[in-house]
């Protein structure tokens, strides 16, 4: 994992969970920006991904758990996704409090995998 690259991740899902959820409790249905925000979270994991296949072949090997990185890395892939297709089936304020949820459990996870990838196991 790039450091920088993981505070950008964090810092974008931060920013998008606080959104939706702000929009979501002010009684907001899933719009364009809330799914959009998502949708740039989910692409940056897609990058991550990239990354993280591409690290070990430049020396950049993962110190911790290679298994419990990508376990983080595939779970957190498909969150966004399961999260966009909930907020077009419900339609409700609710959903987009979900898109909120969800990018901050992003942020939560992409900060751990940047510890698995750095950190000595304990």
């Amino acid at each position: 994992m790039i450091e920088w690259f993981t505070w950008v991740q964090v810092a974008v899902a931060v920013i998008a969970g606080v959104l939706s959820i702000a929009l979501g409790f002010f009684g907001k249905k899933p719009s364009d920006l809330t799914l959009g925000s998502l949708a740039v979270v989910e692409l940056l994991l897609v990058v991550q991904l990239v990354i993280a296949i591409v690290a070990p072949f430049t020396g950049n090997n993962a110190v911790g758990s290679s298994l419990e990185f990508y376990t983080y890395l595939i779970s957190a892939l498909l969150l966004p996704v399961a999260a966009g297709f909930w907020a077009l089936v419900d339609r409700s304020k609710w959903s987009t409090v979900v898109l909120g949820v969800v990018a901050l459990a992003i942020a939560v996870m992409v900060y751990r995998m940047q510890q698995i990838w750095t950190s000595l196991p304990l």
